[in-house]
This record gives structure tokens, C-alpha cells and sequence, in this order.
């Protein structure tokens, strides 16, 4: 690896060892403390829109690995404005050891990547989410076993970068993956057509689907996000209204197995996308989800810089 772009650019083996590496790492830190393996390094991370669990899981991260981290916000560096992103690439990578950028657009990190000297992480951009990925799917070896085969996992929502990530995954570690999501909302096709291709090798079944009913039935874990996007603001109302039927709550949920675990990577609009019921009930693994981004990505930087 010498960047985490996307969960679609790992092979099965890495994903596997990485999610290894993360339950490693987590129970190392519960037992007292994690090694220093990070010691002296320092990751820079670029921030174009603000997150609660990015920027704390990771600066906690570096810090149990004993180095450090430089939170460069929005107004700082003004990626692409201010200064084009080649030349940050360019200056930043001769400071840190390694790059987190959280950004609107993918093809900023992909530059970013092209034209660092240093290893750069995908934070959230507009096609994929990896780092969520990882935490993910270590949140659902840690309750329904390491072996995924046979097991199924079902979106519910927007076929937005999340539920990308949650596609690669799934299928490189040869989990069954539906969505279902209003007609027009669907994955990207060229996403999808990548997810087959991933399903063809690992034997996971697809569904796309509108019916969430559907989506559900035999699903060990039931996953949802918000239905408007930090930069949709303008497209709420109305996804608000086509998005109505796609919500997750006690009787969708019973829908499908009876151990279901449920998983949202937040911020939740509770009385949206999923009840508070759904989010509080004993399905839920919503915080162990979130603590998991702190593992996870330990994991990622242990392998990219340590």
C-alpha cells in the first residue's frame, strides 16, 4: 500500500490483514496501551468539511501510537482556491509523514496522492468513504465472526459514498450486499459494475432493489445514512419527501434476522433515515461502530508510515 484511497484499490489479503491489524491494535489498547509505533511521525490532515469522529479518531490514533497530528482547517488552506492542490502535495508532504485529506471531490485526493512524496488517506471525498468501510466491517467481524461468507448485508438509502465503500468491502470479503433506494438514487454504475466484478471473484450475491422490504429479509446487518449529504442542503426538502418510505425503524428491522445488528456511521437525523427506537434498541452497534474509526485507522497508519 502507499496510500488508502479506496477500499476497491485493496485485494482481499489486504483487507483482510488490515482488518487483523485493527482488532490487533484494539486489543492491545484495551489491555493498557498501545506501542509507540508512531513515534516521531506526525500526520497532516486537511479538512474541507468539519466531522466530529475524522478529526478526533484520528488525532486519538496518532496519539496511542505516540506521534502526532496537525489539524489544517478548511479556512487554512483553501485546497484548490487559495493554492492548487499539486503545489499543496507538493509542500506539505516535505513537513509530515504522512497526508489525511476529508474533501468534496475524489479527484482532490487523487492529486493530492499523484503528487505527494508522502502517503496520502482518503478521509471522505465524494466517491468513496474507506476509512468508514474498515471501521465497518471491523464492527461486524466483532459481532457476527471473522468469516463473512454466506452473511448479508443490506443499505438502505442513497447509493452515496458510504454505501460504495460498504459495496467493495463486502464483496472482496465475500459477503452477500442489497440496496435498495428511490429510483434515481441508485450506486453509479461504473461502482456497481466494479462490485460485480469483486462478487464474481468471492462469490457474493448482489440485489438492487427499491423495495427496502425486500433489501432486508435474511440480512444480518441492516445499514443506513443520512439522506442528505453535507452539500445537498439544497436537495433536503425534497429528498426528505422521496426518501419517506426507506426509513429504518422496529418493524423494518424485525424484517430480517432476529440477531440483526444495525449501523449508521453518523451524524444520524434521528426521525429520518432511522428512529430512535432503531438507534437506542438493542440492535444498534452505532458506538462501537464509531469507536471502531479510531481502530481502524490505526491500522491504516501503522501500515502506510509506521
Amino acid at each position: 500500500m502507499d496510500h488508502f484511497l479506496s477500499l476497491a484499490d485493496l485485494t482481499p489479503d489486504e483487507l483482510r490483514g488490515l482488518l487483523n491489524l485493527a482488532v490487533e491494535l484494539k486489543e492491545e489498547w484495551k489491555a493498557g496501551g498501545n506501542r509507540p509505533l508512531l513515534k516521531g511521525k506526525t500526520l497532516g490532515m486537511i479538512f474541507q468539511k468539519p466531522s466530529l469522529r475524522t478529526r478526533v479518531s484520528f488525532e486519538m490514533a496518532m496519539i496511542h501510537l505516540g506521534g502526532q497530528a496537525l489539524y489544517l482547517s478548511p479556512f487554512e488552506i483553501q485546497l484548490g482556491k487559495r493554492e492548487s492542490v499539486p503545489d499543496v502535495a507538493r509542500v506539505l508532504s516535505r513537513y509530515v509523514d504522512g497526508i489525511m485529506a476529508r474533501v468534496f471531490g475524489h479527484a482532490d485526493v487523487l492529486t493530492l496522492a499523484e503528487y505527494s512524496c508522502v502517503p496520502v488517506i482518503n478521509g471522505l471525498s465524494d466517491y468513496n468513504h474507506p476509512c468508514q468501510g474498515l471501521a465497518d466491517f471491523l464492527t461486524i467481524i466483532e459481532h457476527k465472526g471473522r468469516s463473512l461468507r454466506g452473511r448479508k448485508l443490506a443499505f438502505i438509502g442513497d447509493g452515496n459514498n458510504v454505501a460504495t465503500s460498504l459495496l467493495f468491502g463486502a464483496t472482496l470479503l465475500g459477503m452477500d450486499f442489497a440496496i435498495a433506494g428511490p429510483p434515481g438514487y441508485e450506486l453509479p454504475s461504473g461502482v456497481w459494475a466494479l462490485g460485480q466484478q469483486f462478487a464474481a471473484d468471492s462469490g457474493s450475491h448482489l440485489l438492487a432493489t427499491h423495495d427496502p422490504h425486500e433489501a432486508v429479509t435474511g440480512a444480518d446487518v441492516i445499514y443506513t445514512d443520512v439522506w442528505a449529504s453535507m452539500g445537498q442542503e439544497a436537495e433536503a426538502e425534497e429528498r426528505a419527501r422521496v426518501f419517506g418510505p426507506y426509513q429504518v425503524n422496529t418493524s423494518l428491522v424485525a424484517e430480517a434476522r432476529p440477531d440483526v445488528i444495525v449501523m449508521h456511521c453518523l451524524p444520524a437525523h434521528r426521525g429520518q433515515e432511522i428512529t430512535d427506537e432503531v438507534c437506542d434498541g438493542p440492535h444498534s452497534v452505532l458506538w462501537d461502530q464509531a469507536e471502531n474509526r479510531m481502530h481502524a485507522q490505526k491500522a491504516i497508519l501503522v501500515e502506510l508510515i509506521a
